[in-house]
Parts: structure tokens; sequence; C-alpha cells
């Protein structure tokens, strides 16, 4: 394989640290919030109203529009070198400001009807306070479009970590400023049932955060090369592919946000709570998949779409199934953990001031079962991606389509005939993600001839050896020693959980160590490199 394209376990590696500080900012965030409001009427409101413009970030800005940037400006290095692929780069900045500015506008308008789709079981008080919440928080679409479209250019000139810190700046924003903003326009957070005014500070700190999402990314695309000047000559055969490649892409998209909607919608029937349940809960999913799969998928879409571009099948299928490898290693262990630890992990995290023992209860239950997809979702960011740098940009459409069938019958029987509420909504998102993979996987094998399937069920089969000793010490862990820990205060359950933690993972990696799963070999080849240079020059 050649030097340059393949990929690097060091970016790999740094991407992970900044994932991981946002997400670990994010959770701190979801504890503030958890502490000031729990999981009360105008969390809920402020969760819903989040998710409008939420929904279009992941439909457009880090989706559909970083997918088929990257490819595009990619394969524009590799043929037409910095210059040309810099004149695209403006050409689409431009573009995607104004489109943003106009989808704005347009979600500021409709946002009564949007609340109405999104969550049509909240009470009269309940839905105004999600309008006006929608209204204040949508420019931030605006801001998340150019600053994915910015972590593009960076990835595609093989630069990760900036872009990948980027996230933990929103976080620090909408923290800081939105926890001052709430604290200013209501000292008490809230002490009514809605709290409207300290519900308005925190949703302008995302605001905050946004702008500083995207800032924090200026100077080092300077370094890289780029200085914006307006261009508004879109008729431009790279801005034509960008376009035909995000036609599919958006399509595909808006399947899944549709599932999201559809969720959404669901749990507002499901009284006060419920949507704070599961957003909580789906927080700590975030976590790993972030960390792991999406640092991973970071890493290795410029790659592929370099193998891609060049015709070299056998490197592009190398490298996807290596991917796919690395995404299950480092989650099939936070899968087993999370189910299994849910509720002390929940307790921990969220269990304080407004956030009762039985929020920690019904959070937990969500956790257990949005686990089941974890490891599903972490290898759908590595495969999904490869399809648009092979041009079967209506694959993962087709797919996303039918999920919708699937997730709207399994809603339904699990939720309602079953009565299983929160919990249904939960598993029907985790199972979903399950029926997703398997089809991508299946089709992109038939696309490639062969994935290393083999090669793959091998180290499946090593790593469910590996899980049984994590999930046992876990389960030891869970019956003995912590509930003795939950006695001694908040400390002791924290010493009690992270050595859980330790130990689990300790027997997870040994005996994967002692199977000789390939993948880890290239981690700790890593770590020992960093440990040498580290000596060296202490």
């Amino acid at each position: 394989m050649a030097a340059p394209n393949k990929i690097s376990t060091k970016s790999a590696g740094l991407v992970s640290l900044a994932v991981m500080s946002s997400r670990l900012l994010g959770l701190v965030r979801e504890q503030v919030f958890a502490a000031l409001f729990g999981a009360s009427a105008g969390m809920d409101a402020f969760i819903a109203a989040f998710r409008a413009p939420n929904l279009l970030r992941d439909l457009f800005a880090e989706g559909a529009l970083s997918t088929a940037f990257i490819t595009t400006f990619s394969e524009k290095i590799t043929t037409g070198g910095d210059e040309e692929a810099w004149g695209l780069a403006n050409k689409v900045a431009t573009l995607t400001a104004v489109f943003m500015s106009a989808v704005t506008l347009l979600g500021i308008a409709l946002a009564p009807q949007l609340m109405r789709v999104l969550a049509a079981g909240f009470d009269a008080e309940k839905m105004q306070t999600a309008i006006l919440l929608t209204r204040i928080m949508f420019p931030f679409i605006a801001l998340v479009s150019l600053a994915a479209l910015v972590m593009g250019m960076l990835n595609a000139k093989n630069v990760f970590g900036m872009p990948a810190m980027a996230s933990t700046f929103f976080n620090i924003g909408s923290i800081v400023g939105g926890v001052a903003l709430a604290w200013m326009l209501d000292p008490a957070f809230g002490t009514k049932q809605y709290g409207v005014g300290s519900l308005i500070g925190i949703s302008v700190g995302t605001l905050i955060g946004g702008t500083m999402q995207l800032v924090v990314q200026f100077p080092a695309l300077r370094r890289a090369g780029f200085r914006f000047r307006p261009d508004f000559a879109w008729r431009d055969p790279g801005v034509r592919r960008i376009l035909l490649l995000m036609g599919p892409a958006v399509i595909a998209a808006s399947a899944v946000q549709v599932n999201v909607m559809v969720n959404g919608n669901f749990a507002s029937h499901l009284g006060d709570g419920a949507v704070s349940w599961l957003n909580y809960a789906f927080r700590l999913m975030q976590l790993p998949i972030g960390i792991f799969g999406v640092a991973i998928g970071t890493v290795t879409l410029p790659v592929i779409s370099r193998s891609a571009a060049a015709g070299n099948t056998a490197e592009f299928r190398s490298i996807l199934a290596k991917g796919m490898r690395l995404a299950f290693v480092l989650t099939i262990p936070s899968t087993i953990g999370l189910m299994v630890l849910a509720q002390p992990i929940i307790g921990l995290i969220y269990e304080r001031r407004k956030f009762t023992p039985l929020d920690t209860q019904h959070a937990a239950e969500a956790l257990q079962f949005y686990a089941v997809g974890l490891c599903a979702y972490a290898g759908i960011k590595v495969l999904a991606p490869a399809f648009y740098a092979l041009g079967k940009r209506n694959t993962p459409m087709l797919v996303s389509f039918f999920s919708i069938a699937v997730n709207y019958g399994l809603n339904q029987w699990f939720t309602f005939h079953l009565g299983w509420g929160h919990r249904g909504l939960a598993l029907s998102t985790g199972l979903v993600a399950l029926t997703n993979f398997a089809m991508l996987y299946a089709l992109m094998r038939r696309h490639v001839e062969r994935l290393e399937t083999r090669q793959m069920a091998a180290t499946l089969a090593k790593l469910a050896v590996a899980a049984t000793a994590l999930g046992a010490v876990c389960w030891s862990a869970l019956r003995w020693a912590l509930p003795v820990a939950a006695h001694v205060g908040v400390a002791g359950k924290a010493v009690a959980l992270f050595a859980t933690i330790g130990v689990a993972g300790a027997a997870f990696f040994a005996v994967a160590f002692l199977l000789r799963i390939e993948e880890l070999d290239d981690v700790a080849a890593m770590v020992r490199r960093k440990l040498g240079r580290f000596t060296k020059r202490a």
C-alpha cells in the first residue's frame, strides 16, 4: 500500500482525542442542563426546538455537503492541483452562505409548522415555548454548515486536529455563554414549570457556540492556503458534481431525519420527560460513536476517495475493510459496558438537583436499548461515505428509504402495542441501525466483489470472546461492588465505577491481545511510539 494513501493511525488517534474532548464537553453541557432543568416540560421544549436546526445540520452540513465536498475536493486536488481546488472551494462557500441564509429565514417563518410535525403531542404552552426557541436557534444551521465546509477543506488537505476540535468550542460557547445569559434572564433557572427566560438564554448560547465552531478553524484554513473570495460562478463542473452527489445524499439523509422526526413525535405523546430521557441517553451513545466511528470515518474518507479516483479497487477494499474492523474493535467494549452499567453511569453523570432517581431509571432503560445499535452506527459512519467515493450515490438513499418503514413499524409495535413507551423507541432506533449496516455491507460487498468478510467474521468471533470477559467483570461489579459504593457518596460511586470500567477494559484488551486481533496491534504500536518519544524527551 502506498504510504500517502493509507489510514493514518496517528491521524485517527488525533481525531479521536479531539472528538473525545468535544463529546466529553457535550456531556458536561448535558449535565449542566440536566441539573438546572431536569427532565422537565421546559427541557422537552428546548430539545424539540433544537432538533429542527440540528436535523438540517445532519441533512446538509455534516451529511450530504460534507461527504460530497470532500469527495470532489480530494479528486480536484489529485487531478487539477491546489489552485483549481481552492477555486472550487470559493464557489461552494459562496453558494452555501447564500442558500443556508435563505433556509434560516424560511425556518424562522415556518417554526409553528415545524413544531407541529416534530412534537405534535405537546400541549399549548409547551408548543408555544418550543416555537419561540426554534426561531431563536434556527441561524445555527447557517453557522454550522459553513463550519462543516471548512472542516471538509482541511480534512482533504490532511489537517484533522483543529476541525475535530471545532465542536469543542461549540460546547464551550454554549455552556459558558448560554448559562451566563440564562442566569441573567432568570436567576432561578425556571422555578416555574417552563422557565422561559432561562431557556432563551441557553438557546442564544447555541448561536454563540456555533459562531465559535466556525471562527476557530479560520487560522488553520489560512495556513492551508485558502483565501476566501466570493464567487457566484455556480455553473462550474465541480459545483455541479457536488450538487449531483448531494441530491441522493440529501434524500438518503432525509430518510434518516424522517426517522428522527417520527421518534420525536412518538415521544411527544408519552408525557413530560420522555423526550428528555431519550436525549440524555443518546448523548452517551454519541460519545463512543464520535470518538471511534466518526474519527475513523473522517480519516478514511479522503483516503478511499483518492483510491477510488485512481481506480485502485484492491486498495479501496483493503482500507475500507480495515476501517470497519477497527470501528468494531473500539466500539464493542462500549456496547457491552453501556448495556450492563447503564444505571450507575446515568446516575453518576446526571442525578443531581432537578434530575431525580426516577429520571435516572428511565434514561438508563433508554440507553440499554440504544446500545443495541452502537456498533452498527460506528460501522455506518465508515461504510456509508464509501458509496459516494465509488459514485454509487443511490445505494445509501434506497437503504434509508427502507429504514423509514422498518422504523415506523417497530415504533408502533414496541411503543404502543407492547406498551414499552420510550424504551420501545430506543430499541427501534438500535435495530434500524443494525438493519441499515447489514444492508449497506452486503451491497458494498457486491459492488467491490469481496470485502475481506472472512477476516471480518474471524475478528468478530474473537471480539465476542473478549466481550464476554468484559461483560462478566461489569456484571459482577453491578451485583456486588457498586451497590456497596452507592452508600458512600458521589466520590465513592465515581471511584467504584471508574475502577470497574478500568478492570473490565483491561480484561477485554488482555483477551483481545491474546487472541491476536490485528487492529489492536496498530493501536499498540502507536501507543509505544508515543511513549518512546515521551521517554526520549524526558
